[in-house]
Formats: structure tokens, C-alpha cells, sequence
């Protein structure tokens, strides 16, 4: 599934490179024993070969999970925002049709594109960007984490981008990427504040992000949704940044970054006096707990991945997925 150029010969320059990195990474001490510095050592979070293997274990799992509507079966496989969308998803869709996924169509990826940065320190991480056969032409970018050596690859965002909206990333002579600190200066908005700042900018409008259908646009579909004759709705965004949800960067080849990071949201809709709020979906139904009468709050999660200039300039939202992770009704 993965496309790589003489895997044999990139298999044994990825252990060599690793081997190399990691023999650098030995100190002795006074009493002969060997100690490992892996977080100080820049090393590639992976091989290419482990990171392809990582995209089909990940991609068979989310196949299982969609078909039997169990989220059971793709659990050990996503973190972050990703296991939060994923995970509402499949429970309303079992909700809905316990037997499974009648509408089932297995998700395959094509023209599969690693990027794996050379970092010290946990987690390491990697992207795959591919072509997937669901949702148009939309490029598929999942991001791979892992906290320790003895932890699976678990994709923590999985943001969907339209054809040419990927940037070329910026690769060393031995192919490897680059990952940016999330406390960087260098860039317009530090990665570790990006998601209080596309909060604020939701919130209060600005010129840190560029216009688009994520930002400009979705404001001013709030303030056009905010009052409507007997229905008032009300939004509250949140940040997310730290743990799994933590943002990350990686360093594109005109010196800024694609970053990837998370916002939480609450949508509630009130209705005047005598009155409903209209109904839902079945998807959100499944999901809503409490009765619903004069208000329904809607509680989701954001993943996204924004492209942030080097110095100055406005942050584009690339890509985002959204996904309702639970509802109350009162």
C-alpha cells in the first residue's frame, strides 16, 4: 500500500542510520555501566519500513471497527482527538444498527507519502499522507505517535486536505523531516499556542488566520446562526494542548510549519417559551443524554492542521475534522 523507492536498500540505510544514531547516544560511566541519553539524542522516530507497517495494522483496524460499528476494535490504534471522533462514531452507529455497518466500504489508502521527523525526546511521530477512496479527492493525513519504545502506533489526527493544500516538507540528505518545537519562536504563532489562539480568534475575530471556511467563514455562519426567530444558539470553544492532545509541527520546506493541533467546542440551542429545538439526527441522538425540550447542547472535538508562516503572517487552517463526541438535551 505504501509506495517506496528499493525497499531493501532504504530498509538497511534506516537500521544502519538508527544503529549509528543510537551507538552516538552511549556514555560510560565511572563504574563501566552504559547509559542510554535517547532524550537528548536526535534520532528518526521510525523506520520507513515500521512506519509502513504502522499505516496498514492502523488502517485494517479502522476497517474491522466501521464494518461492526465496535469501537472496541480500533481502540489500541488512536489517541488524542481522533479516538474521541472515533469513538462517538462507531457507539452511534451501533446505536443505530447493532447488527453493524450495512453502508460498509473498506477504507483504502494509495500514494502513500511518509514524512518521519528526526527529534529527541517522546513522543516520537510520524505523517503519512495518502489518497483514501472516501470523501472525494481529499488527501487523507494521519499523524502516528507513540510515548515509549514498547507502545503501539496510534494515529492521533486524522485531518482531511484538499488536493495541493500539502506543503513539501523540509527533508535532510537522508530523507528524514524535521519536527518543531512546540515552544518555537520562529513562527507567527508558537505550535503550543496555536489552539488558544484560534479560540480567541473565534471568539473575537483578528488578523492572526488567514480567511477561509474555518475561520472568516465560520464566524460569520455563527453570527448569522446566533438568533433566529425562537431559537437562540450560544458557542463556547475551548483549547486542548496538552497530553495526546498536544500540538505537533513539522518543519515545511519554506521555513514554517504544518501544524497539527486540538479545540474542544460546545454548540447549545435554546428555544423561545413554548416551543422546541428541532430534532436531531439519529447520529446525535444516539449520543444525547437527558430529554430533549427547550435546549440541546452539543458537545465535539477538533482536529486540525494549520500552515504557520515562518515570522510573521496569518495561519491557514489546511485541514480540519470535526466530530460530535456527545449531546445533552433538557
Amino acid at each position: 500500500m505504501t509506495r517506496e523507492r528499493s525497499p531493501r536498500r532504504l530498509r538497511r540505510r534506516d537500521r544502519n542510520a538508527l544503529i549509528a544514531a543510537a551507538l552516538t547516544a552511549l556514555s560510560f560511566t565511572a563504574s563501566g555501566c552504559v547509559v542510554v541519553h535517547g532524550e537528548r539524542t536526535v534520532l528518526p522516530g521510525a523506520t520507513r519500513a515500521e512506519a509502513a507497517k504502522a499505516v496498514a495494522a492502523f488502517t485494517d483496524a479502522y476497517n474491522k471497527a466501521d464494518k461492526a460499528y465496535d469501537s472496541s476494535l480500533d481502540a489500541p490504534y488512536v489517541t488524542g482527538p481522533l479516538a474521541d471522533i472515533d469513538a462517538a462514531r462507531l457507539k452511534a452507529g451501533h446505536v443505530n444498527s447493532p447488527s453493524g455497518n450495512a453502508s460498509h466500504v473498506p477504507l483504502k489508502l494509495s500514494d502513500v507519502k511518509i514524512t518521519i521527523p528526526k527529534k529527541a525526546g517522546w513522543p516520537r511521530w510520524f505523517l503519512a499522507d495518502a489518497r483514501g477512496n472516501k470523501a472525494g479527492n481529499y488527501r487523507w493525513l494521519l499523524v502516528f505517535t507513540r510515548a515509549d519504545l514498547g507502545e503501539r502506533w496510534r494515529v492521533a489526527y486524522l485531518t482531511l486536505a484538499a488536493p495541493g493544500a500539502v506543503p513539501r516538507f523540509k527533508r535532510d540528505k537522508d530523507g528524514w523531516g524535521e519536527a518543531v518545537p512546540a515552544s518555537s519562536t520562529q513562527l507567527a504563532v508558537a505550535p503550543d499556542d496555536l489552539s488558544r489562539s484560534y479560540v480567541n480568534y473565534l471568539k473575537k475575530g483578528g488578523k492572526a488566520f488567514a480567511d477561509g471556511p474555518n475561520t472568516s467563514e465560520l464566524r460569520a455562519y455563527r453570527q448569522g446562526q446566533t438568533r433566529k426567530p425562537g431559537l437562540v444558539r450560544q458557542y463556547i470553544d475551548q483549547p486542548l494542548t496538552r497530553g495526546d492532545y498536544a500540538p505537533l509541527a513539522l518543519r515545511t520546506a519554506d521555513g514554517g510549519a504544518l501544524v497539527f493541533f486540538t479545540t474542544h467546542h460546545y454548540e447549545k440551542e435554546t428555544a423561545a417559551a413554548n416551543t422546541s429545538v428541532p430534532t436531531p439526527g439519529k447520529a446525535v441522538q444516539a449520543l444525547t443524554t437527558g430529554e430533549i425540550h427547550q435546549s440541546l447542547t452539543l458537545e465535539s472535538v477538533a482536529g486540525q492542521a494549520a500552515l504557520d508562516p515562518a515570522g510573521e503572517g496569518a495561519v491557514s487552517i489546511v485541514a480540519k475534522v470535526n466530530g460530535v463526541t456527545g449531546a445533552k438535551g433538557e
